[in-house]
């Protein structure tokens, strides 16, 4: 018997998740908040605003009804920022009642109420007995969407449920390893999405490709760092969802996060620059959580630091610069 699956968000991740697994010719149900894109999606049958020319598989229902989309579903995939996943969830439980559910988790950032991981709003929010995991590695919505080879995680602390999430989402061009590291694949996840704004903003100067790769090497021990207070395996930021992702939202202007930087660097205001790329870049409220995170530890991690201060203390890109390489000389070793 088929296993119905919600997916929760149809911004271009979400959609592409859903364009994969109906492409298995599983029942998928595709819904967002905003009405108005849902009547578009189902009048176009692709999504022409996030992922266009790419035809929606026949066994892909998108619906304004959100009810109909969670009854009976199997899975609840949510794919949404995470200010919202909140929200998302509670309106989940408030048709499930209170039963055990399945849910994965497909966004890449922190819980902006507690500053702290997304997983423990999970934790606090799911009814005994459901079963929570979380996919994340490097892996472009248009690209997957699209049937081009990616790898990427799932991580759960039930190793049964993360072996059946791979078997779900796995195809021949889709490879999927399994984890039981559920605090260090949201690290990796979400602390990329920094660190790609600092490399866009370097970019955007015209720093080139040395600064790119110090960065993106420099910036992966913050990830260590921090993960480090989490518990976080070391193994798990070298691996997909850490330095996998890493490399590829801080290369390709196919990522927002380093579009958002890239327009930073033109002297662009915040507001101006989410304008600019017209999708929710995660990393500028990860930023914040993350400085919070960072000053709570006692860390020392400079390039989020810096990133922190462009986007919330205006602080000029060049002088952001300026403040990295002008810090005091250490052993490449030290934090």
């Amino acid at each position: 018997m088929s296993r119905k699956i919600a997916v929760l968000g149809a911004g271009s991740w979400g959609t592409a998740l859903a364009v994969h697994l109906s492409g298995k010719n599983l029942p998928v149900y595709l819904w967002d908040h905003d009405l108005n894109h849902i009547d578009t999606l189902k009048k176009d049958c692709e999504n022409k605003k996030h992922l266009p020319k790419i035809n929606f598989p026949k066994s892909l229902n998108v619906s304004t009804n959100l009810k109909s989309v969670i009854i009976d579903a199997d899975y609840f995939l949510i794919v949404v920022p995470s200010e919202a996943s909140r929200a998302v969830l509670d309106s989940i439980l408030a048709q499930t009642q209170s039963k055990p559910i399945s849910v994965i988790w497909a966004g890449k950032g922190f819980d902006n109420q507690t500053t702290g991981l997304i997983s423990s709003v999970f934790s606090e929010k799911l009814p005994p007995e459901s079963r929570f995991g979380i996919i994340s590695g490097p892996s472009f919505a248009k690209e997957v969407a699209g049937g081009r080879p990616a790898a990427v995680t799932i991580a759960s602390e039930d190793r049964i449920f993360a072996s059946e999430l791979a078997a779900l989402f796995s195809t021949p061009y889709f490879r999927v390893y399994t984890s039981e590291d559920v605090p260090g694949i949201q690290l990796g996840g979400g602390i990329k999405n920094i660190l790609a704004i600092a490399a866009g903003i370097s970019d955007g100067l015209g720093y080139g490709a040395n600064a790119r790769a110090a960065l993106i090497t420099r910036g992966l021990n913050e990830i260590l760092q921090l993960g480090d207070k989490f518990g976080a395996k070391r193994e798990t930021i070298f691996g997909l969802s850490g330095l996998g992702d890493l490399v590829l939202t801080c290369t390709d202007d196919q990522s927002r996060n380093r579009r958002l930087g890239l327009a930073l660097a033109t002297q662009k205001t915040l507001e101006e620059a989410k304008k600019d790329i017209q999708q929710v870049a995660e990393g500028a409220a990860a930023a914040q959580v993350v400085n919070n995170m960072s000053r709570k530890f006692g860390l020392d991690m400079p390039i989020c630091s810096v990133v922190y201060k462009v986007l919330y203390e205006q602080m000029p890109p060049e002088q952001a610069v300026t403040e990295l390489l002008e810090r005091e000389q250490k052993p490449e070793a030290s934090s």
